[in-house]
């Protein structure tokens, strides 16, 4: 059994004392884009979504709006851009629903949708969603990549890991997400073909099981 990274005392206390210092420092930020958000298009300011938990449990994720009718707004385009959007999220993880760091946050239909509902998957749900993750810094990877490296995550992460995905998040968002990508996946890649290697014997000991 995984033991739940956020009950480890020093990941939770990380996440609170980080999202609450991130909250204050981004509340004018938040402001003005919520002003620009409303002015943009006179719709709601929130987007809010039903999103699989930890242990499978649902939770509402909280964003800045930037679709409205199935496409992306003037306004909205930039917030996805930059990032900005998903500053509301810190709220979640202020109450516990989210992590700074994690697999990401699916929707349950994206979830049933990738075969993730089965029992060797059930570690990547032993965790709090976050805000960040592996998966989310290093991009573009497929579907069995991905659940790979978040199940390793959960198996071998720990404070030291999240410290570095969240400097890896904040130097995205100096310099661009692209370029800091392309240096993640070159300075880690036989790291995280040892991850995808030790998940895909693992599905094969489910499967023979």
């Amino acid at each position: 059994m995984v033991r739940p990274l956020q009950v480890r005392p020093t990941k939770r206390a990380l996440d609170v004392a980080l999202s609450g210092a991130g909250l204050l420092a981004a509340a004018p930020v938040v402001a003005a884009a919520a002003a620009a958000v409303r002015l943009d298009d006179g719709g709601p300011i929130l987007f809010e979504q039903e999103r699989v938990g930890q242990k499978g449990e649902p939770f509402t994720v909280i964003k800045l709006r930037t679709m409205r009718e199935g496409r992306a707004t003037r306004v909205g385009d930039w917030l996805r851009s930059s990032g900005l959007d998903e500053l509301p999220q810190l709220l979640n993880v202020l109450r516990g629903d989210m992590s700074l760091v994690g697999p990401r946050p699916l929707t349950a239909s994206h979830v049933r949708r990738l075969g993730w509902d089965k029992p060797q998957y059930e570690s990547r749900f032993e965790v709090a969603p976050g805000l960040t993750g592996p998966v989310q810094v290093l991009g573009a990877v497929s579907a069995a990549d991905s659940a790979a490296i978040e199940r390793a995550y959960v198996k071998r992460g720990g404070v030291a890991t999240d410290l570095a995905i969240l400097g890896a998040t904040a130097a995205m968002l100096v310099a661009g997400r692209e370029p800091v990508r392309r240096l993640l996946r070159r300075a880690l890649h036989l790291k995280v073909e040892a991850w995808k290697d030790a998940e895909v014997l693992e599905d094969a000991q489910w499967a023979s099981a």
